[in-house]
């Protein structure tokens, strides 16, 4: 199969998920076996409502724009800037909020639509 392709994917702003401020869309997953598939895409958070997600599935996320700040279950916080780069193990509860807004990529474990 050829590669797949979609051009300046980052800069249409993904679907209404939570609150009034979160928003994430998968552009590409894979077709693999059931229990091996990935997801990518973007999500951006806008200043506001906190969002609170829990992973059921392990995910790395690449910070491109603007700034986040997180917050995992422990009280662990961290205010993200562009180039950062994080792991989320499953199980993890991660607190999301931004000043301004933040987008970030992210690439995880789990089937297309299931986030």
């Amino acid at each position: 199969m050829p590669m797949l392709y979609k051009k300046a994917a980052s800069s249409e702003k993904p679907p209404h998920i939570a609150n009034n401020n979160a928003f994430l869309g998968d552009v590409f997953s894979s077709d693999a076996e059931p229990d091996k598939q990935i997801s990518s895409g973007f999500y951006r958070q806008e200043s506001g409502t906190p969002l609170v997600y829990t992973y059921t599935y392990d995910e790395m996320k690449v910070i491109l724009e603007g700034n986040f700040t997180m917050k995992d279950e422990t009280g662990y916080e961290v205010t993200a800037s562009p180039g950062d780069v994080f792991y989320f193990k499953k199980g993890t509860t991660i607190t999301f909020t931004s000043t301004d807004y933040g987008l970030a990529f992210y690439c995880g474990l789990r089937p297309n639509g299931t986030a």
